[in-house]
């Protein structure tokens, strides 16, 4: 860890540029600008009183994600849909008034759920409707795939399964499942939860063998590209398959964690050292050349495959 803050953190990543990834709305803002797939916004609340708007900003919607502009592990997200009833409910069925909802929003402009408890945004987005080929490898949430991309070459993928245990979120630190992928071609090489090797997920029974990840070039291709947008050389990129749009940001993290060597079974450190040793030139290709020199050096060996 003290490696990786020092040689990678503090050596890549320019701490004037960690407001534009701490913050979602303005990630949200740059990654659009350069044409990368986001979820939809439908609106921000900003202010106290504009919390007594949220009612008219909702009306006519039929699902949607509110999450503060500042907030980390999953914390003060809240996923909410209609039933035929017209009520907001969660995953769960469990149903949430306009006042709950409006008191959850009040919190977060507190800072209740942001780093370092300060003043925050509360970001409105249309849900994400994710492909059906996952279908079974979640629990009541959007799964997503942590990329690590340093100087602009992906250099470890996972994906992260919500789990009942973890509230339906995908935060390894509270329950959900980590699977470890090959670089290569996004199929499975490990799986765990709480630390500990899995096959199956725990709330669904789906063998974790039989994953497979749609479109999984074209999205090395956009998490490369963040290099590019935010100007972090060492970076988590956070993202999503949606059956409408394909792989989409959600987010960018400038102090990835390292649980990610857990869930793919073997160390960082070689693979970076790799890109460590190349020349400006070779930092300078377009993100389609890294992503493929990233797919052959990082290949798994096929026998390393989750069967």
């Amino acid at each position: 860890m003290n490696r990786r803050n020092i040689r990678y953190i503090s050596r890549y990543n320019p701490r004037h540029l960690y407001p534009l990834v701490d913050n979602k709305l303005k990630t949200k803002i740059l990654a659009q600008k350069a044409g990368i797939t986001t979820p939809k916004l439908i609106g921000t609340v900003e202010s106290q009183h504009e919390v007594a708007d949220l009612g008219r900003i909702l009306e006519g919607v039929q699902g949607f994600a509110i999450k503060p502009a500042k907030g980390s592990g999953g914390k003060g997200i809240l996923v909410l849909h209609r039933n035929e009833q017209g009520q907001l409910v969660k995953n769960s069925g469990a149903v949430v008034s306009l006042e709950d909802l409006q008191r959850h929003v009040s919190n977060t402009l507190s800072g209740l759920h942001s780093l370092g408890g300060s003043p925050d945004v509360a970001i409105i987005e249309e849900l994400i409707e994710f492909d059906q080929q996952l279908g079974g490898f979640s629990f009541e949430g959007v799964p997503d795939i942590r990329v690590i991309v340093c100087r602009g070459y992906p250099v470890m993928a996972m994906m992260r399964l919500s789990t009942r245990a973890s509230d339906g979120k995908a935060n390894l630190h509270q329950g959900a499942v980590g699977v470890g992928l090959d670089i290569a071609t996004g199929r499975p090489l490990n799986a765990v939860q709480n630390g500990l090797q899995v096959e199956r997920h725990p709330d669904t029974g789906r063998m974790l063998a039989e994953l497979q990840i749609p479109d999984w070039e074209v999205l090395l291709e956009l998490a490369a590209r963040c290099y590019e947008v935010s100007g972090l050389g060492y970076l988590g990129t956070d993202m999503v398959l949606d059956r409408r749009y394909g792989p989409m940001l959600l987010e960018l993290n400038a102090r990835p964690g390292l649980t990610i060597q857990v869930a793919n079974g073997t160390g960082l450190l070689p693979r970076l050292q790799k890109i460590d040793a190349l020349g400006l030139d070779d930092i300078a290709l377009p993100a389609a050349e890294r992503v493929k020199r990233s797919r052959e050096w990082f290949a798994a060996d096929p026998a390393d495959l989750f069967s």
